[in-house]
């Protein structure tokens, strides 16, 4: 069982309660040290009204100014009276000479004083004096004789014992009022460690340590980027693998989530309040699978946490699979179609008919002949003919002329030959998905020209086309112009041609309105255009 003073709440509230404490006693020895000083100025105040009542007296003023016969024992008693009446401890009048009059030792009567006569300058003075009574709060008067002459001096003190006393009589008032605000203050200290240890669930500081130490080992350890950002949009939490993803520099936490990435699609799918499961988003890097979860905590919402894992790799080799299934499906069109016109001239020449098979395969022959020889004429690369020869058994399936521009122009050995061949292949497949809904006759065109400083690429077809304002939106992912069920897969070809042509500095056009025609402009550094291929 561990030891209840290392708790964090025990700490805490011992912690405060010694800070109470300490703070409690020195505000009580200063506020002592306040009222003492306090009350020395009032009992200096009324030795100094004491003094200024006998300095009034006109038989002292008569005796001080004349010394008449029988007046020591006069100033004597009526100064003792004085002192008895008022609490005084002493009330002592002196003249001019400093010599002593009255006092309560009547041995020091006619001996002078140590100190001057300060009251010379007419005001009244109040200190503590430490003459032979004993330490005393004292006020001297100057004494007047009856012509308004400086005759002398008296000067009365109240011991210190009577202010201590006043004191001690006064402090345990004012320790009970500081004792209640102890109290007080050590049940906030103990609601305050209870309320700490209830919000902390019961850890302790080396457990807190160690959780934090493991999250943020966790966090920055795992190959997929994690991003935490509250309801307004702030970054609170990101490690290295997010970072890298999204291209944010070291100290992104604390920052606004929009100003830390550009307006585009990955801005939007982290911002959207909705939840998104293996969204795909495209950047100029990566291909990103995301999945953003919205935080909500007693039915308020408290941002997001969102997930992200680089599939860009995998994005390459999908891509090279689905070359493949595009030259499987091509083939197997390409083995239908050549099956069906098997069957059609094994069927004439059972029924005789030979010159009627003769002339269907001899047309047969010449139709594929053409495309293909229109191909390697203006075509140089095997790689695009390959692809292109493809594209067109897949374009009689779905029942779709591809056509080939009499302006198409290009080498065997263009430059990015494997990129070009996806931008080529995603522009035809975008052209035949945009026709699906469309009637006979359906036509795409592509045009391909290389030139000495830029290779272009046109493809047209005669669908729908886009939709008003949609020729900058359709580039990016997630943006699609179909409806329905397909909605979702849809809107990546063209957001990847985009990276793509981006990435090599060329620029992509489309056009609005019915018949779509989308063109690709890549620079080339070649010093020469290559001829086509053979006639």
């Amino acid at each position: 069982m561990p030891n209840r003073t290392r708790r964090l709440s025990s700490q805490i509230f011992i912690g405060q309660l010694a800070i109470l404490v300490v703070t409690m006693v020195v505000g009580f020895v200063l506020f002592a040290r306040s009222e003492r000083s306090h009350l020395d100025s009032q009992f200096e105040s009324r030795a100094a009204a004491i003094a200024e009542a006998t300095a009034g007296v006109p038989t002292i003023r008569s005796c001080m100014a004349t010394n008449g016969p029988g007046c020591a024992a006069t100033v004597q008693d009526i100064a003792t009276g004085i002192a008895h009446q008022s609490g005084a401890s002493y009330v002592v009048v002196i003249d001019m000479h400093r010599v002593r009059h009255s006092h309560p030792d009547p041995a020091l009567i006619g001996q002078k004083v140590a100190e001057p006569i300060v009251t010379k300058d007419g005001r009244v003075h109040t200190g503590i004096d430490n003459g032979s009574t004993g330490r005393s709060a004292n006020g001297k008067a100057p004494l007047y004789g009856p012509n308004g002459t400086m005759v002398g001096e008296v000067s009365a003190g109240i011991q210190e014992s009577s202010v201590s006393s006043a004191l001690w009589h006064e402090l345990p008032s004012y320790a009970v009022w500081f004792a209640i605000a102890l109290a007080v203050g050590v049940l906030a200290s103990w609601e305050v460690a209870r309320r700490l240890k209830r919000r902390t669930f019961g850890l302790e500081l080396d457990e807190i340590a160690r959780l934090l130490q493991e999250r943020e080992a966790t966090l920055h350890g795992i190959r997929e980027g994690v991003i935490a950002f509250d309801e307004d949009g702030r970054v609170s939490v990101v490690n290295d693998e997010a970072q890298r993803l999204l291209g944010l520099k070291a100290g992104s936490a604390g920052g606004q989530l929009e100003n830390l990435l550009p307006a585009g699609g990955l801005r939007d799918a982290l911002t959207r309040e909705r939840t998104e499961l293996d969204g795909i988003v495209l950047t100029d890097d990566f291909a990103l699978v995301i999945n953003r979860m919205p935080i909500t905590l007693a039915g308020h919402p408290h941002g997001a946490v969102v997930t992200l894992r680089d599939r860009t790799e995998i994005s390459g080799l999908l891509r090279e699979l689905h070359g493949e299934r595009g030259l499987t499906d091509s083939l197997r069109a390409q083995q239908h179609e050549f099956v069906n016109r098997m069957h059609t001239v094994a069927g004439l020449l059972e029924l005789g008919c030979t010159d009627e098979a003769l002339s269907y395969a001899l047309e047969v022959r010449g139709t594929a002949a053409e495309f293909d020889n229109t191909l390697r004429a203006h075509i140089g690369a095997p790689q695009i003919v390959g692809l292109l020869l493809g594209k067109a058994a897949e374009a009689g399936e779905r029942g779709v002329e591809l056509t080939i521009s009499p302006a198409t122009l290009i080498g065997s050995s263009p430059e990015n030959l494997q990129t070009l061949t996806t931008i080529i292949g995603n522009l035809i497949d975008n052209s035949f998905e945009a026709l699906t809904r469309v009637p006979a006759p359906r036509r795409v065109t592509l045009e391909l020209l290389e030139a000495e400083d830029v290779v272009t690429i046109a493809v047209t077809d005669n669908g729908p086309g886009l939709p008003p304002g949609a020729s900058q939106l359709v580039f990016r992912d997630g943006y699609s112009t179909k409806a329905g069920p397909d909605r979702r897969e849809g809107g990546l070809g063209l957001a990847l041609v985009h990276r793509l042509v981006t990435r090599l500095g060329g620029s992509i056009e489309a056009t609005e309105g019915p018949g779509a025609r989308f063109t690709v402009r890549l620079p080339s550094h070649r010093d020469r255009v290559e001829g086509g291929g053979p006639s």
